[in-house]
Parts: C-alpha cells; sequence; structure tokens
C-alpha cells in the first residue's frame, strides 16, 4: 500500500460496515478508527451493535470507539464497558468535554488501569503535555492531533507536531497520530516528520496508489480525462454567424 521506506502505520477511518469489511482484507490497513460524526452519517442508529459487528470482522488489529457521554462520571463508564468489548479495543476520549473541563485525569486513570485510551480533538502542545504527564509509560496510547484542522486554521501542523513527538519520548508506548488529513501530501509529511499513524478515509486510501507517480505521466492521463469526458458529453462549438 505505502512504497518501501514508509514506516508510518495507516488506519482507516469510517463507520461503513462494507468498506470496513473490505478494508480489513487489506494488510496494508494496521488498524481502524470512527467516531459519532461518522456513525451517524453512515445512518448507524445503535452504537453497541454497530461496535460489535465491526469487532466480528477486525479481530487482528486496534480499533478505537469514542465515548460520547459530557459529564466525566459517564465518560468512565462508557469507557470501561467498551474497553470490555475486546482486547483490540482503544477508548478514545476526547481531550475536553463541551465544557471546556479537561479530561486528562480521567485519562490518567483509565491509562494506569491497563485500559488503551486514543486521546481525540488534541490541537495544542499543552493539550499534548498534560496528557503525556498523566498516560501510564506501560500501556499503550494514542494522541490524535488533529493535524489537518489546524491547517484549515491557517497554521502549519508540521511544527507543532514535532514538537509532540519530542514531547512524547518519555513514553515509549504512545503513538502520536496525525488525524484528519486531507490529501495523500499529508501521509508523505507525517511519514517524514516520524509520526507514528495517521488515520485516512477509504478515498486517501484509494489515492496511495498515485505516490511516487511520475508526473508527465499523471500529465497525460489528466488531458485524457479531459477529452474523453468532452467527446462522451457530445460538446461542440459551432462558427459563430
Amino acid at each position: 500500500m505505502l512504497p518501501d521506506g514508509f514506516k508510518i502505520k495507516v488506519f482507516a477511518d469510517g463507520a461503513d460496515l462494507d468498506v470496513i469489511r473490505d478494508m480489513s482484507q487489506r494488510p496494508g490497513i494496521k488498524g481502524f478508527t470512527t467516531n459519532p460524526t461518522l456513525m451517524r452519517g453512515a445512518g448507524v442508529d445503535d452504537y453497541s451493535s454497530f461496535a460489535r459487528d465491526v469487532l466480528a470482522i477486525v479481530k487482528d488489529r486496534p480499533v478505537s470507539f469514542e465515548v460520547f457521554a459530557d459529564d466525566l462520571p459517564t465518560m468512565e463508564t462508557q469507557a470501561r464497558e467498551i474497553a470490555s468489548w475486546g482486547p483490540n479495543v482503544n477508548i478514545k476520549i476526547p481531550i475536553t468535554n463541551t465544557k471546556g473541563e479537561s479530561t486528562a485525569d480521567l485519562i490518567g486513570r483509565l491509562s494506569h488501569g491497563g485500559i488503551a485510551v486514543n486521546i481525540t480533538a488534541m490541537f495544542t502542545l499543552p493539550q499534548v503535555q498534560a496528557i503525556v504527564d498523566v498516560i501510564d509509560p506501560s500501556t499503550p496510547a494514542i494522541l490524535s492531533v488533529f493535524a489537518g484542522r489546524i491547517a484549515d486554521a491557517g497554521r502549519d501542523p508540521i511544527p507543532l507536531m514535532q514538537e509532540a513527538l519530542k514531547m512524547m519520548e518519555p513514553r515509549p508506548l504512545a503513538e502520536l497520530l496525525w488525524a484528519s488529513p486531507r490529501e495523500v501530501l499529508n501521509v508523505v509529511q507525517a511519514n517524514e516528520i516520524g509520526c507514528h499513524i495517521i488515520t485516512i478515509t477509504d478515498g486517501i486510501i484509494n489515492k496511495l496508489s498515485g505516490l511516487g507517480k511520475d508526473l508527465d505521466q499523471f500529465s497525460l492521463e489528466t488531458v485524457e480525462m479531459f477529452y474523453n469526458d468532452a467527446q462522451k458529453a457530445g460538446y461542440e462549438i459551432s462558427p459563430s454567424a
């Protein structure tokens, strides 16, 4: 799936069971992520049933499911229940609730209890440091920094992601995940800085075959596409009278 020399792991992001089933057949996909927004968009109406269907398909790679409560005690209850669904489950916890209250203490308790957490909706280095300070060094964890949305705000995410990697060095089992990528180039960028994981939708996954493609050939294919579509549409330009 990725050219030789790429070390970054690709996780498939989505909530369509047919797509997840297809992606599970691809050895280049090293894990799966989803969230309530993707699930709602895919028409999922039963969270538990959907999650169990996914876990029946994906048994050998990590799958991240997100809590959806807004108060911290209920978040913890949901997290512990979801964690019981399978040994390959990672629990996604947002960095704060909707009131801006930090979830760091909750994340620390879960991590020190042996639960693999995936901290989501992270945008800043202080947020990264807060999590590094509380997670158990002996428990795997994923820190999902939304590099794509940082770029949407007009900021270059690469220096931030590089600094996050440095902050995480004391936690060797913690992995940095490049979240919300917008294009194949983001896979290259994330790999070049040493990011551990990138989670991408099937649309971008299916474009990975173009990595390293000859640009002259790409140019010719693009010209052919424009020409063929014009022919199929039957376009004509008649001389002016």
